[in-house]
């Protein structure tokens, strides 16, 4: 093993870590990828870890180090698996951030300079990058719809990727003394990030670009056995152990929670089958009953799905027999009939309502859980004040009845106000429907800024758009807009409408990040501009050196009693302020600044005057 001593030489900005078993010939692209990387290798260190490889690892590492100063390979007994190798490279880590590279996937050619490049402007201390796989091996898809530049595991899709093919800043891991469990068979690698994400400052996702490409399903110095619960175990109690660390009680862990309810434990109990039932009764079961018991909050509870929250109840009651018997008939009865009545649909299990079963009701309602299709198909201004908003929208799976209704819902995201707004039902041509018995589900709702709050105006803030669709006495409300017309510019219905006698206000609809559902931002209407920008170029022998060019509004204002400062702020609060030249023999008003963009130093800059 290579001294655990600091090496000299600047830090770099990242160590990339690479445990490898018996990982020929993928070994080769990965590490090339790493080596290639268009931040520049003088930037990176890369710390290889041979895990007792038979079959040339071992030299093929030697080779590529022979010819890579960057390269650090540590040789090392077998066992562990991949948690003990990437500690020991941790343990020699040098760089601002972290990286760890499975040798059987690779690095898209720009990966590491977008993740750094975002994690220096954001200061956040994960980043995703978007991931792809060449050989069909799933991948997340939710976390990576768009950008995102600071976000957390609450409002993103985030924690639903556990994986360690991710950046981390170094501090974070060392301040909080994360390593990965090296007593685990499996899965050793979500503890690890877990707690990276819960102990973040802010976590960023880059969306526009393939950074990180899996390929096998993670064979890289691991042990080769993977069977059932037995494997998986260790790592699940670990989660769990994470999860309730790092959070307090209350909607956040109910939020990080639901994901070890439905996925882990859950997971486990449709695996009980495939295992020993002796076992599975008297290891793996109480175990289960014990994590169902003190991590599944009532309002975690009631967010599951209706199977869900079968097993969940009958684990926690005791109830092993009817457990199992649930499980093993789980396909057959998923198809089984609803229930309609007094306003809730119920999923018809054998279970429900059987006296000797003793179920509650709330186990099997689905209302909840029903499927709208919905589809935004246009929002655009008609009149002075009114925002028109046409779509479509439907509960799947409930008959059509002459007393269906569809209203638009606006909830102010701050104060809490909902206003309804009535809609009208269109045919397919866009016309009034008329007559005939036929239920049409496409709609328009006008909806007036100035009359809309029961004939006053919207109130100032942010106001989130829903659907409430109701069927057979069954209402579901949702959030819409995140399904709509591709191409819908939804940014070009921006306006400054009256709202009221002698008032304006600005509504800007837009949709919302990262999930995409329509708002609306009412505001007041703004001031005219002082100034206008006419020209930003660089200067033709002042290298470095940005010359913006403008004139004070209205055109013709003369300079006196106008003070202009040219502001460059950085994103940790720092400002410089340079001065604004008016243009002598030039129009009144017109003027200059210059702004030598090469003394401003790393970081997002936002530049006004």
């Amino acid at each position: 093993m290579l001294p655990r001593t600091p090496r000299p030489g600047p830090r770099p900005r990242v160590s990339v870590i690479v445990p490898a078993r018996n990982a020929m010939p993928a070994l080769t692209r990965a590490l090339t990828s790493a080596m290639e990387q268009t931040i520049g290798i003088a930037r990176l260190e890369i710390i290889a870890i041979d895990a007792g490889s038979t079959d040339g690892t071992a030299a093929e590492l030697d080779r590529l180090a022979a010819d890579c100063p960057a390269l650090k390979v540590v040789h090392q007994e077998p066992g562990g698996g991949p948690g003990r190798h990437r500690n020991t490279g941790l343990d020699l880590a040098r760089g601002e951030y972290v990286f760890f590279l499975d040798a059987d996937g690779y690095l898209g050619p720009d990966a590491l300079r977008r993740m750094v490049a975002m994690a220096d402007q954001n200061g956040t201390d994960v980043v995703l990058g978007r991931m792809a796989s060449p050989t069909g091996r799933g991948v997340p898809r939710a976390v990576f719809r768009h950008n995102q530049l600071r976000t957390d595991v609450v409002g993103s899709h985030a924690y639903s990727t556990l994986g360690p093919w991710k950046l981390f800043r170094r501090s974070l891991i060392e301040r909080f003394h994360l390593r990965f469990p090296e007593d685990c068979r499996t899965d050793e690698d979500q503890p690890f990030t877990a707690a990276a994400y819960l102990n973040a400052s802010a976590i960023s996702v880059v969306a526009d670009y393939d950074c990180y490409h899996l390929t096998r399903r993670g064979t890289t110095a691991r042990n080769p056995a993977r069977t059932g619960l037995t494997d998986r175990i260790d790592a699940i109690r670990l989660l769990f152990q994470t999860a309730a660390r790092y959070t307090q009680p209350g909607p956040r862990r109910d939020h990080v929670m639901r994901r070890h309810i439905r996925r882990e434990l859950c997971g486990a109990l449709r695996a009980l089958p495939r295992e020993d039932e002796t076992e599975a009764r008297t290891r793996f079961l109480p175990e289960l009953r014990r994590w169902a018991t003190d991590h599944c909050s009532d309002a975690l509870f009631r967010t599951l799905t209706a199977p869900e929250r079968l097993m969940v109840h009958l684990l926690r009651t005791g109830r092993f027999d009817d457990l199992l018997t649930v499980i093993r008939a789980a396909k057959e009865d998923a198809g089984r009939g609803r229930l309609v009545e007094k306003g809730r649909v119920y999923w018809l299990h054998p279970f429900f309502r059987d006296p000797a079963a003793d179920v509650p009701d709330d186990c099997f309602d689905v209302t909840d859980r029903l499927p709208v299709r919905h589809h935004l198909t246009g929002a655009a201004w008609h009149g002075g004040s009114t925002l028109r908003v046409r779509g479509r929208a439907e509960v799947k799976g409930l008959d059509a009845g002459p007393e269906d209704r569809t209203e638009l819902v606006l909830r102010h995201r701050d104060a809490k106000d909902e206003l309804c707004v009535p809609v009208t039902a269109v045919d397919e041509e866009g016309t009034d429907a008329a007559g005939g018995g036929t239920v049409n589900r496409e709609f328009a709702a006008d909806i007036d800024i100035a009359t809309a709050d029961d004939g006053a105006p919207l109130r100032p803030g942010v106001w989130d758009v829903f659907l409430d669709v109701r069927a057979q006495g069954v209402s579901r409300t949702i959030r819409f807009g995140n399904r709509h017309d591709e191409g819908l510019d939804i940014g070009t219905a921006r306006r400054v409408v009256a709202a009221g006698p002698g008032q304006r206000a600005r509504v800007t609809p837009y949709f919302t990040t990262p999930y995409g559902n329509l708002s609306l931002d009412i505001g007041p209407a703004p001031r005219g501009a002082p100034c206008e920008v006419t020209e930003a170029l660089w200067h033709p022998s002042d290298k470095g050196t940005l010359v913006v060019a403008g004139r004070l509004l209205p055109p013709g204002t003369p300079p006196r009693n106008r003070v202009l400062r040219l502001r460059a702020e950085h994103t940790d609060g720092r400002v410089l302020d340079h001065p604004v030249r008016y243009a002598a023999g030039h129009p009144a008003g017109a003027f200059t600044a210059r702004l030598p963009v090469r003394d401003l130093g790393r970081g997002r800059w936002t530049v006004t005057l």
